[in-house]
Formats: C-alpha cells, sequence, structure tokens
C-alpha cells in the first residue's frame, strides 16, 4: 500500500518543527500488489448476492411504481399511480389507523419491556426462568399466536377473555367486531408478542451498567424508582433510542394482526397502509394493480426513511451525551 511521506521542516520559531505530508498518487499496479485485487475476487460473489436480491427487487419496484402492470403485461403510466393513490378516499382512513395503531403501541407497548426488565434484573433467583418465559411469545409462530388470540377474543360469553372478565362482572366485550375495540386488541396481541426480544435487548444491557453507581444510590438512600429514573434510564439512552425507532418503523409496517384478526374490519377501523397495499396488489384474483401497490410502498419506504434521518439527527447529541 502506498504511503504518505512526511516531512519536517523548521518554523521561525526555535526548537519548532512542522509536518507536512506529501500524498504520494497511488497507481493501479500499487492496488493490486497491495492485495485490492485479491479483496475484490473475495467480495465480489457477496456483492452481486447483495445487488441481485437486494437492490435488483428495489430497482424493480422503482420502475413498477411508474407501471401498469400485473406482471404479465406492463404499461407506461409515469405518474398515474402516484395520483391514483393520492386520490384513494382510503388512504387517509389506513395513515389515521396506522398512526393510531403506532400512538397506542407506543404508549402500551413501549414501557412494558423496559419495566418487565428492570424488575427481573432485581431478581436474586430464577431470573433465566423468567427471561424464558418472557422471550416464548416470539419463538410462537405468527400466524399460530394471531388465530390463538382470536380464539381468545371469541365475543361470546364462553369466549376467554369475556369468562375471564365475568367474573368481576365485566362484559361480554364484542372485542374484534367493534370500531373501537378492535384497534386496541390487535395492539394488545401485538405487544405480547414483540414484547419478549426488546426484554432480552434491555437485560443484556442492563448487565453493563457498573454495580458501582446501583451502591453509590443506595448510600444515599435512593429508592427503586429513583434508582431506576437516575441510574439505569441515563445508562440505557442509546438503547432506549434505538428500539424507539425501531417500534416506530416496525408498527408503521403492521400488517398481520389486521390482516389475519379483522381483514381491515369493521368498517375500516383496522385497516393500515400495509393492508391497503396489499389489496391494491391482490384485491383481484386474475392481478391486482401492482404499480398503485409499488407506489404506494415507494412513498412509505421514503416516509420511514426521511422520519428515521430526522429523528436521529435530532437526537444525536442528546444519545452520545
Amino acid at each position: 500500500m502506498a504511503t504518505d511521506d512526511v516531512v519536517l521542516t523548521k518554523t521561525p520559531r526555535p526548537g519548532s518543527f512542522r509536518v507536512h505530508q506529501r500524498h504520494r498518487t497511488r497507481s493501479p499496479l500499487s492496488w493490486v500488489r497491495g492485495g485490492g485485487l485479491s479483496s475484490l475476487v473475495f467480495a465480489l460473489p457477496l456483492l452481486v448476492t447483495f445487488a441481485v436480491f437486494s437492490w435488483g427487487p428495489i430497482v424493480r419496484a422503482v420502475v413498477m411504481s411508474f407501471q401498469k402492470t400485473n406482471l404479465i403485461v406492463s404499461e407506461w403510466v409515469g405518474w398515474d399511480n402516484f395520483q391514483l393513490v393520492f386520490s384513494d378516499p382510503d388512504l387517509p382512513v389506513a395513515i389515521r389507523n396506522t398512526i393510531y395503531f403506532a400512538l397506542l403501541a407506543l404508549v402500551f407497548g413501549y414501557p412494558v419491556p423496559l419495566v418487565a426488565a428492570v424488575l427481573m434484573s432485581e431478581l436474586r433467583r430464577g431470573k433465566g426462568v423468567f427471561s424464558a418465559l418472557a422471550y416464548l411469545p416470539v419463538v410462537v409462530p405468527p400466524v399460530v399466536a394471531v388465530l390463538l388470540w382470536k380464539f381468545f377474543y371469541d365475543p361470546t360469553e364462553s369466549g376467554v377473555f369475556n369468562t375471564i372478565l365475568g367474573w368481576v362482572g365485566l362484559g361480554p366485550y364484542d372485542w374484534l367486531n367493534s370500531s373501537t375495540m378492535a384497534m386496541p386488541s390487535l395492539v394488545l396481541e401485538a405487544t405480547w408478542a414483540a414484547a419478549g426480544g426488546t426484554v432480552i435487548i434491555y437485560l443484556a444491557a442492563l448487565t453493563s451498567v457498573p454495580p458501582e453507581l446501583y451502591d453509590a444510590a443506595e448510600v444515599d438512600g435512593a429508592s427503586v424508582w429513583r434508582k431506576v429514573w437516575h441510574v439505569t434510564m441515563p445508562q440505557l439512552r442509546g438503547i432506549l433510542l434505538i428500539t424507539l425507532i425501531l417500534q416506530i418503523i416496525g408498527t408503521a409496517q403492521v400488517f398481520l394482526e389486521p390482516y389475519l384478526f379483522t381483514g381491515g374490519g369493521p368498517e375500516k377501523s383496522t385497516l393500515t397502509v400495509l393492508l391497503l397495499i396489499y389489496q391494491y396488489a391482490f384485491a383481484n384474483s386474475l392481478g391486482g394493480n401492482y404499480g398503485m401497490a409499488t407506489a404506494l410502498s415507494l412513498l412509505l419506504a421514503v416516509f420511514l426513511a426521511v422520519m428515521s434521518l430526522v429523528y436521529f439527527r435530532l437526537t444525536r447529541s442528546w444519545s452520545t451525551s
């Protein structure tokens, strides 16, 4: 590899020197001799695979967003697909429902893993057992979990949840058939299914907190709540910011729960953006409008990318301070 020539020149000040670096132009021959060609040969299969299976579909989706296509016959229509998407009356409904789902998941689903991780970290015994139990819902296949909860949400008096609530004189509730209760019911199941992975992340992060900080807090007479607020939370600041943006991105792409639970109903109260994309593409058994589906997919991807960039710029100083 080429190196830089370092030249020391005497400055007018006695005993001081100024360092000048003279950059040498690197020739292709020196790059080959330095191992650049062999590195490229080893990396080429990975680069080709990544380009074909990652960037290839992205480029294909961009092209399809400007076409009217059923994957067999394609016609170039320009910006018409985007105009059709923006003029669709279901789009504002889907956006509103997606935001509602994300807010509910943020309010109820974001604190639950943190609280569970902090409580398990305080345990003297059985921490591994509780960690396994917390992670168990993640192991259950998502479709099986949804079908299981759909059985729990039986609206009759003999339903699991209605039976339990009936013991204290509540219910029965029409969980998934009510336009007001359908979305919170979906959020409850999604929180149960996804919280385990975040709990494990928080537990791993808590092991990096210096025990001396907790000892000093105990000497000062701090309660458990004050130790969590003044010691644990600042130490987990970076992890909390990462999990927050991951949850926002994940909830903005919710599809499985509304698709399997309600199909977007009742009265489109659980219609989300990804479910609308699915309806564009597969509503017609003979081939849907894949151009509109990819157009809305690109709009969602651009929105999430811009939001993530703004989020990281706004929280950069706070996460590193």
